[in-house]
């Protein structure tokens, strides 16, 4: 019986993806175009991926992405996740999907002219930006 289970979201920039887990600290393969790459498991089992993560020296966590759709799945056996790397799956995809979408409201800004002005995190760990743009 597989332990995998699979998480999905919407990421449609993997350059920015490999960008957020380097920030974040975490190591990963890609695989090369046309190939996949083995995720571990429990006991040894495996799945296949687009980029693997390298969460522990034991278990790791897949990422495949669907180019059409812009959806990205993360599969991993979790449990074990959480016991040797130290974060469970609601907090690494969190994590993972707000310097994402972080590093791409910083794009748009940029992309539209404005200049950002100030950014502060709150004590639920939300991020605000303040931007301004000079009006003709």
């Amino acid at each position: 019986m597989s332990h995998f289970t699979t998480v999905e979201t919407k990421i449609k920039n993997i350059a920015r993806l490999e960008q957020v887990l380097e920030e974040l600290g975490h190591k990963f393969t890609k695989a090369e175009a046309g190939q996949k790459v083995l995720v571990k498991g429990y006991l040894g089992q495996t799945t296949e991926a687009d980029l693997v993560i390298h969460a522990s020296k034991t278990y790791e966590i897949g990422v495949n992405i669907d180019a059409e759709t812009g959806s990205a799945t993360f599969v991993a056996d979790w449990e074990f996740i959480e016991q040797t790397a130290g974060y469970d799956q609601g907090e690494f995809t969190r994590g993972v999907m707000q310097r994402y979408a972080y590093h791409t409201v910083k794009d748009e800004i940029s992309k539209r002219g404005y200049t950002l002005e100030e950014e502060t995190v709150d004590d639920d760990n939300h991020i605000h930006v303040t931007v301004s743009s000079w009006s003709d």
